[in-house]
């Protein structure tokens, strides 16, 4: 059932559930503030998730030359000493405006398991969901309202991620807000029947979800139904959902992205960060190359280098660098040792990171693997470590305990922050 009608009819249905305890959960950006520049601009975040685990070998960490380092060459970079792999031509002349961690690692060597420690910080508990770092941000920073609230998602998903970032124990409402296909705006946001039939239907469901909620007294965590109904409405109220999509950008503009969906999502992550949104996730897919590994690289760094690059340079150029903290991350590596199968297999024993922005200092290599393919780490970085100094960046406690709904306090992170990254 649609159930999207007038602006008045959506206003109507608004002020009901407003009056029935519903709570409104996307950021309180005032549009003064969204529309801010420089440092004083409140603090975003893009995640760019390179699923099925990128091979550090053939991006941030080539050892060409060498029985481990394949076909894959090395180039030289705007850092001095510092090189990356030939597929990343653009970025190379990037890195002295992004650090650089080579030292990452895991205990999870498992798809679903390493995507969710690396999503969370935690690995996984049968016993309690944890959140995304994604959905702990908007949930922390917005908790403080600073002006009228923007009508649009505070976590946002775009692309085909096997696992979006969730709310966990935070609750459903703190769920991204799923974008598959980016570019091409979000479907269902026009009614399918006139404005005078949609409203009877608004006024029906109205009913329903009353007698619903009666019955439902005492559990109010039990169901977001008319929380999800007040916010599809309230988004579709929005001024700012022309941030996703892309037609109305030069086609310079987006040819620099790269004719990819996650070069689009890119360019839509950069358009709903401009607006105000607080952690956007970006997915590209598919680096799993237990076969072929070096083909499935060179085509999907292929749309890495040229997405991100872009980014980097959209976010300076309109100055929300400062304020909008890029990483660009994985589950976990590829092993250094090829297969049979021209393949590299899984390795969370020491993978690569790239962050860059919101204070992040520039030109900095954290960490070192080893040149001969063995499990010696120079400086290793637990992940816990790296999103701890994410959270002090963001000005949020990473040692807060929140509470669980089974009333277990959990930190919200239980790393160190890294000093490299904090001066």
């Amino acid at each position: 059932m649609h159930l999207f009608g007038s602006a008045h009819t959506r206003r109507h249905f608004l002020k009901a559930a407003a009056t029935s305890s519903v709570a409104f959960t996307l950021p309180p950006l005032s549009a003064r503030a969204a529309g801010s520049r420089g440092e004083e601009r409140p603090r975003s975040m893009i995640t760019l998730w390179m699923g099925g685990g990128p091979s550090q070998l053939e991006t941030w960490d080539p050892h060409p030359g060498g029985a481990i380092g394949g076909p894959t060459k090395a180039i030289s970079t705007s850092v001095p000493g510092l090189q990356i792999a030939g597929l990343l031509p653009l970025m190379a002349e990037r890195m002295d405006r992004v650090s650089l961690i080579r030292s990452l690692t895991s205990k999870e060597g498992d798809h679903e398991r390493g995507t969710y420690f690396v999503k969370t910080g935690y690995r996984p508990d049968p016993t309690v969901q944890h959140p995304a770092i994604g959905a702990v941000i908007p949930m922390q920073l917005d908790g403080e309202p600073i002006g009228e609230q923007l009508r649009m998602p505070s976590y946002v998903s775009i692309g085909n991620a096997r696992w979006p970032g969730r709310g966990g124990y935070l609750g459903g409402k703190f769920d991204a807000f799923r974008m598959p296909s980016p570019g091409t705006g979000v479907n269902n946001l026009q009614a399918a029947v006139k404005d005078i039939r949609q409203e009877r239907r608004l006024a029906g469901l109205d009913v329903v979800s009353q007698t619903f909620r009666i019955g439902r007294q005492g559990h109010a965590g039990a169901t977001r139904h008319s929380e999800t109904i007040v916010d599809a409405l309230s988004l579709m109220d929005s001024e700012h959902l022309k941030a996703f999509e892309v037609d109305d950008e030069p086609a310079s503009v987006r040819e620099r992205y790269g004719d990819s969906d996650f070069g689009r999502g890119c360019l839509v992550a950069r358009r709903l960060v401009e607006v105000g949104v607080r952690s956007v996730e970006v997915s590209l897919e598919n680096f799993d190359g237990h076969a072929a590994n070096f083909a499935i690289h060179d085509r999907l760094v292929g749309m890495l280098d040229p997405a991100m690059s872009a980014l980097l340079d959209d976010l300076r150029e309109r100055d929300l660098e400062a304020s909008t903290l890029v990483l660009c991350i994985g589950e976990f590596g590829r092993t250094p040792r090829i297969n049979p199968l021209d393949g590299r297999d899984h390795w969370p024993r020491g993978f690569s990171a790239v962050i860059t922005g919101g204070g992040i200092p520039a030109g900095r290599v954290i960490g070192e693997t080893d040149p001969e393919g063995g499990e010696r780490l120079i400086d290793p970085v637990p992940v816990q470590d790296l999103y701890a100094t994410i959270l002090e960046r963001f000005g949020i406690d990473h040692t807060r305990e929140l509470m669980t709904p089974v009333g277990r306090p959990l930190a919200i992170c239980e790393g160190s922050p890294l000093a490299q990254l904090l001066s």
